[in-house]
C-alpha cells in the first residue's frame, strides 16, 4: 500500500475536527491507544486494514470522504474538513529548522512518558504582588494530537494554556494568558513512575504589576484526579475544580509546601545547608510518582 502523505498531520486535523480523543479514536477502531499516538508521531504508518477502518470511521461522519481523499495535499485536505493546514517548515525557515529537532524529541519523548504526566493537577505557588500568600490553582495535562502536552490553568481569576514537553528527565512548558498577554515558563523535574503524583519545579513570568517585575519562584503540582477520557467533559472539569478547589489525592500538607515555596536562598542559606540560589536537585526534589499499586517514589 501506498504510503500516506503527512499522514500525522492529517491524522490530527481529523481528530480535531471530530472532536476525537486518543481514547476514543483507539475505543472505536479496536486498538490500542499506544497506536494512535505512534501514528500522531509519525512513528508508524497505519497499516491498510487500519486504515480503512479509519476511513469507514471518519466516512460515516463526513459525507463522501474515501480513502482516496488521504492522499490529497495538506490543504485540500484540511478544507475539507473546514480547518487550516499545519504550517509546513519551508527550506531557509530558520525558526522552524530550530525548534524542528527539539519538538521532534518532544513527541518521541511525549509518546514514551507523556501518560505519567496527564491528569488533573492543583499547583501551589507564591505571587510578586502579594508575597506572603500561598495560591492554588489548577490544571489540566493532557496528550494533545499534536503529539505534545496541552497544558490548562486555572484560578486567581487568571487562565493560562500552552504545551509541555517532556525531555532528558524533565518537563519543560510554555504558556500564556489573555490578561498578561507575556508567556510563562515553566520546568517540573520528572518521575521515572508510570504515574506522576507531584512536579517540584520553577516559575519564570513577568508580573502583573505596574512595572512588570520578572521573577522566578517555586511552584509544586499535585495530583488531583485522573483525565475521563472525553476533551470537553474534561475541559469543565478543570474550570469545577478551580471553582470547588479539593485537595490532592496525596496532599503534602500545609507546612511542607510553605517550607518548600518559601525555602530561603543566597549565602546564608547555604552555610545553612539550604541552596545559594533556587535550584532541583536529584536528592531535594519533592517530584514523585507511583505504579498505581502501591509502589511510590
Amino acid at each position: 500500500m501506498d504510503r500516506v502523505g503527512a499522514f500525522s498531520d492529517k491524522l490530527g486535523l481529523v481528530m480535531r475536527a471530530l472532536s476525537l480523543s486518543r481514547v476514543a479514536l483507539a475505543h472505536d477502531l479496536e486498538i490500542d491507544k499506544s497506536l494512535v499516538g505512534r501514528w500522531l508521531s509519525g512513528a508508524v504508518h497505519p497499516t491498510e486494514h487500519n486504515l480503512a477502518k479509519l476511513t469507514a470511521l471518519v466516512g460515516g461522519r463526513v459525507a463522501e470522504f474515501r480513502l482516496a481523499d488521504w492522499f490529497e495535499d495538506s490543504g485540500e485536505f484540511a478544507e475539507r474538513f473546514g480547518l487550516a493546514a499545519p504550517p509546513q517548515p519551508g527550506r531557509g525557515d530558520s525558526l522552524a529548522e530550530f525548534f524542528g529537532p527539539f519538538l521532534d524529541r518532544a513527541r518521541g519523548e511525549a509518546l514514551r512518558r507523556g501518560s505519567a504526566y496527564e491528569g488533573f493537577w492543583r499547583s501551589s505557588r507564591p505571587s510578586l504582588l502579594m508575597t506572603e500568600r500561598l495560591f492554588h490553582d489548577y490544571a489540566l495535562i493532557r496528550i494533545a494530537a499534536n503529539g505534545l502536552l496541552e497544558v490548562r490553568i486555572h484560578g486567581a481569576g487568571l487562565a493560562f494554556t500552552g504545551w509541555a514537553m517532556p525531555g532528558e528527565g524533565n518537563l519543560f512548558g510554555w504558556l500564556q494568558d489573555p490578561v498578561g498577554m507575556t508567556p510563562i515558563s515553566l520546568v517540573f523535574r520528572g518521575v521515572t513512575l508510570p504515574r506522576a503524583m507531584v512536579l517540584d519545579g520553577l516559575l519564570v513570568l513577568a508580573g502583573l504589576d505596574t512595572t512588570r517585575t520578572l521573577g522566578a519562584l517555586p511552584i509544586l503540582l499535585e495530583r488531583v484526579a485522573d483525565l475521563s477520557g472525553d476533551p470537553a467533559a474534561d475541559e469543565d472539569r478543570c474550570l469545577t475544580l478551580a471553582e470547588q478547589q479539593p485537595e490532592p489525592i496525596e496532599p503534602l500538607g500545609e507546612d511542607v509546601l510553605r517550607a518548600r515555596i518559601f525555602r530561603a536562598t543566597g549565602p546564608a542559606a547555604l552555610d545553612q545547608g539550604s541552596s545559594a540560589f533556587l535550584s532541583i536537585g536529584a536528592t531535594d526534589s519533592l517530584s514523585r510518582g507511583s505504579t498505581g499499586g502501591g509502589l511510590s517514589g
